[in-house]
């Protein structure tokens, strides 16, 4: 049984609100788990989002559209994951999170057959800034090893980063990693600020209505046609 858990909140400091964000015609949050639905590999999908009323517009929307929700700690992500998985048992999870609307399925199933084929405790496609596009991050952990780092968390780092403990301590857990055929670490797609949302929608925009299905060759291709969008807002896009 492997459960995506995908963590989203509305208070976002640099873009308050912004997984509801509208882009081409629905929130945000809802592109994005329309790609990740997409991933074969994936059982079951919950949103993992605070117990705050600041929270409350987010779940609105998710049950609305017929999305799984589970609302935990604001500020102790580790925990909120923690009750995901009581709430929801696995034998693995998938770490997602709600500001990557270019996610690539294709990405997360070969994250989670990477993880699988090697017996890992813990796999992930990004190690500090090197590995695939920032926004396509994808991180498989097995419920056992989710519960051994909550059992042994004892920073803010730990609670914070749900999985911080893990991948700062190799010697407890067996870590893999999928590497990119080229380093795209420096590559941003994430939504974090203004310019990172004109980006995403200039991409769907460009894309979304000929095929909803666009690919990240595509979203490459389109951003290598349309040079002013290359190193929009002061980063690499592509």
């Amino acid at each position: 049984m492997i459960l995506a858990l995908l963590q989203a909140r509305m208070s976002s400091s640099r873009l308050p609100g912004k997984v509801l964000k509208p882009l081409a015609g629905a929130p945000m949050i809802l592109r994005q788990i329309e790609r990740v639905r997409r991933a074969t590999r994936i059982d079951r999908l919950v949103v993992a989002t605070s117990d705050r009323t600041s929270d409350d517009p987010l779940v609105a929307a998710l049950h609305q559209a017929g999305v799984e929700v589970f609302r935990g700690p604001l500020d102790d992500v580790l925990a909120r994951f923690l009750g995901a998985l009581e709430a929801h048992p696995a034998d693995h999870l998938v770490r997602l999170t709600a500001d990557c609307p270019l996610a690539d399925p294709a990405l997360i199933d070969a994250t989670i057959a990477r993880h699988l084929q090697a017996g890992a405790d813990y796999t992930a496609n990004r190690v500090a800034s090197a590995g695939y596009p920032k926004g396509q991050d994808v991180e498989v952990i097995t419920a056992q090893a989710l519960r051994r780092a909550g059992a042994l968390a004892a920073t803010p780092e730990e609670h914070e980063h749900v999985t911080w403990g893990v991948w700062n301590h190799p010697e407890r857990y067996r870590i893999e990693r999928l590497a990119p055929p080229v380093d795209e670490g420096e590559v941003r797609w994430t939504v974090d600020r203004p310019d990172d949302l004109e980006f995403v929608r200039a991409v769907y925009e460009a894309l979304y209505p000929r095929d909803p299905s666009f690919t990240s060759d595509d979203v490459r291709a389109f951003v290598r046609a349309h040079p002013r969008w290359a190193t929009w807002g002061g980063d690499r896009r592509v």
